[in-house]
């Protein structure tokens, strides 16, 4: 069973409270203690801090009190489940680390969270084991906070909060769309223009539930914007970079779909076949070596940029495309060099 991202949005909690008719006044922030399951008064005042709460449709203050009939409206991170998860000694490529968040370079292959079919060897298994042993685990209450995920064949930059106060923060930037993602991919084909934009409401599919497609329309699903710029072309495969604008489900991976050009062996969306070139003996051989020199979807998740949620200083994260996507674009190379 393959791992799917989630949207952004899937990864918060929304409440709309409707205050009843008799309540007394209250502070906001204990009324929401009484009305929120699991709510830590810490996580409902950070959330009040950046504005996710609100009353009326505007943002208040901790001390605001509640009458009869005020509308509050909530969003805030999913606490994390992290109750009973086996730590595992499952080495970290830790790019970033400070007492409010870790960057971390996943590799492909890796689960981002247990789900069924998949309770060991997740990134959260190995990251409750590393949290153990750092001076803000308290009694098992700290645990690192996921504010986004990449798909278990995707490789690349992920960024986790270690505190509530981070999680608020980072969960916030992502609500907002003003994290700075960049993403590289190898595609079937040449695309006409060497940049563009690609626009497309995505949701679950009519004919399959598991996977996700464009309604161009925009009756159905959540809008969706990828950027990208043309690097490198081979004749048969592109390098692109995609600048994700929203966070939706396989955004790339669905979009790149759309405009017929599949990301290489991406085995969801129809890519791990040939897709472009002369059906001859030679040319399936070679791309069956490329199959299996990246034996899945050709995608990266190069860049993260965020404000950090203590100095409020922009930080640029990068890392290096992994080794079997380095030999998927040098292999592309000199085949089509040496053609």
């Amino acid at each position: 069973m393959q791992e799917q991202e989630e949207d952004e949005e899937e990864l918060y909690e929304h409440h709309r409270i409707v205050v009843e008719k008799g309540q007394d006044f209250l502070r906001l922030d204990k009324y929401l203690m009484m009305r929120m399951q699991n709510a830590t008064r810490n996580k409902i005042q950070n959330g009040i801090d950046l504005g996710v709460v609100k009353v009326n449709d505007n943002p208040v203050k901790a001390s605001y009190k509640v009458k009869p009939f005020d509308v509050i409206t909530v969003s805030l991170p999913h606490p994390p489940r992290e109750n009973g998860i086996l730590p595992e000694n499952i080495p970290l490529d830790i790019i970033y680390e400070d007492e409010d968040l870790l960057i971390v370079n996943k590799p492909a292959g890796m689960v981002v969270h247990p789900a069924f079919g998949h309770w060991e060897g997740t990134l959260v298994n190995a990251l409750v084991y590393h949290f153990q042993n750092l001076p803000t685990h308290r009694n098992g209450e700290i645990r690192p906070g996921l504010v986004h995920r990449i798909d278990k064949d995707t490789s690349g930059l992920l960024v986790i909060a270690k505190n509530d106060y981070a999680m608020a923060h980072l969960a916030k930037q992502f609500f907002d769309h003003s994290i700075e993602r960049t993403y590289y991919a190898v595609v079937w084909g040449e695309l006409k223009n060497e940049a563009g934009t690609i626009e497309g409401h995505i949701g679950r599919s009519l004919k399959d539930r598991k996977i996700r497609a464009v309604f161009p329309d925009g009756t159905m699903g959540k809008e969706a914007v990828t950027h990208y710029k043309v690097l490198k072309n081979m004749r048969y495969v592109s390098l692109v970079k995609c600048n994700l604008e929203t966070g939706r489900t396989h955004q790339i991976r669905v979009h790149f779909k759309h405009i017929g050009h599949s990301l290489f062996n991406d085995n969801t969306y129809g890519g791990d076949r040939i897709l472009r070139g002369t059906l001859f003996s030679k040319y399936e051989q070679f791309v069956e070596n490329c199959f299996k020199i990246c034996p899945r979807q050709a995608l990266h998740a190069k860049s993260l940029g965020i404000i950090h949620p203590r100095t409020g200083e922009f930080m640029q994260f990068e890392c290096d495309l992994p080794q079997d996507m380095q030999d998927l674009i040098q292999k592309w190379d000199k085949y089509v060099n040496n053609e």
